[in-house]
């Protein structure tokens, strides 16, 4: 049975006329070499560059494993944990929920935890990052770690570090006046996800699952916390250099990081996002406003995504990249010139942010939009 991403899938001809179109093979070997740079400069992972629905370029890279004893190559179905791109399928969930009449852009957290003690922040405040809110990960003492520490259940989960703000309070305000000025903190997607778990009963990984990764045919994508062990299949470890990077605290709070996933399914994503596969277009269009506009600059965010602005204010490019223990990704697309590039890391190397080259390559040599493309790219 087709799911709605697969639907958009070329037949021969229609393929065919369009790599003539775009001159695919060209830019297929431009692409290559591109590539092979980043390579040499140490990139360790699975990349997938596509246009018009083409896919012009989809290799693996190295290695999902560097112990002697797991020693593996890896292959198109290699799992990477995607760090903050998580964030996209946070967002959309979230709309969903809204467009279903189960949230409202205007609740505010404490109609589904009342005890949150920062108060006046809107679920729009949080998916765009102007709640104020401190980054969970450095807003709690070293004692909660240790009073908290169990040897069944070493590691928090959202409903823990929800717990710990309302039981500790960390600070006695938020950095900034809810509404007022663009901050990115991890802790406004933890949020969503907990407020996703509390208005619906279901677990985070439970409703993403079901609402996003089935009906779009994603089956090789998962939620850390999943107690599958098919999500063990392919599964990549993150590595600083040569160096496996263990478990960390926190890789069980998810929202603003924990989904895992190949290239293969996010290029399904990426499909889902320009159709009407998830959202009518009207809502999933609320998610690529620009809502950050204290600093000019062509840089700005929207829900759950970044862009790229053009001389209108409109979004040029639409992207997402993401760093965790080792792991770097990119997830960028262009609205206009119908491309997407994947790039999905698993030992640290800054070169998956750099994607200039690229772009140019894929609007046939001749952009110079693409300028700040590798300037600071935020994660």
């Amino acid at each position: 049975m087709r799911n709605c991403a697969d639907g958009q899938l070329l037949t021969t001809d229609q393929e065919a006329a369009i790599r003539q179109q775009i001159d695919a093979d060209r830019k297929t070997q431009q692409i290559d070499e591109i590539i092979r740079q980043k390579v040499r400069s140490g990139l360790n992972g699975n990349v997938l560059i596509a246009q018009k629905g083409i896919v012009l370029y989809k290799q693996s890279f190295g290695l999902g494993h560097f112990e002697k004893s797991q020693r593996d190559t890896l292959v198109e179905d290699s799992k990477f944990q995607l760090a903050s791109l998580s964030k996209t399928f946070t967002a959309v969930g979230t709309l969903k929920l809204i467009q279903a009449g189960k949230l409202k852009f205007e609740d505010t957290i404490q109609k589904y935890y009342p005890d949150f003690p920062y108060h006046g922040i809107t679920i729009r405040d949080l998916l765009c990052h102007r709640s104020g809110l401190p980054n969970y990960q450095y807003a709690f003492d070293d004692s909660m770690k240790v009073n908290f520490y169990k040897k069944e259940k070493p590691y928090p989960t959202n409903a823990t570090i929800m717990h710990w703000f309302a039981t500790v309070q960390p600070t006695p305000k938020a950095y900034n006046i809810p509404g007022r000025s663009f901050s990115y903190s991890n802790t406004n997607y933890m949020v969503l996800a907990s407020i996703i778990e509390k208005a619906t009963g279901l677990s985070y990984e439970s409703f993403i699952n079901k609402n996003i990764f089935e009906p779009l045919g994603m089956h090789q994508t998962f939620v850390a916390t999943t107690k599958n062990d098919s999500i063990n299949h392919h599964r990549t470890a993150g590595y600083q250099w040569n160096r496996r990077i263990p478990k960390d605290y926190y890789d069980d709070v998810v929202g603003d990081k924990g989904i895992y996933s190949t290239t293969g399914d996010l290029f399904r994503w990426y499909r889902a996002l320009n159709g009407d596969c998830l959202l009518p277009r009207k809502m999933l269009a609320e998610a690529f406003i620009p809502r950050s506009f204290e600093r000019k600059g062509a840089k700005n965010y929207g829900y759950g995504f970044r862009m790229m602005l053009n001389d209108m204010n409109q979004p040029e490019y639409i992207y997402h990249s993401g760093w965790w223990k080792g792991y770097n990704t990119m997830f960028w697309f262009s609205p206009k010139d119908e491309y997407v590039i994947i790039i999905l890391g698993n030992r640290y190397n800054t070169t998956v942010y750099r994607v200039k080259e690229l772009i140019d390559i894929l609007h046939g040599g001749t952009n110079s939009s693409s300028s700040d493309a590798d300037s600071e790219v935020e994660i």
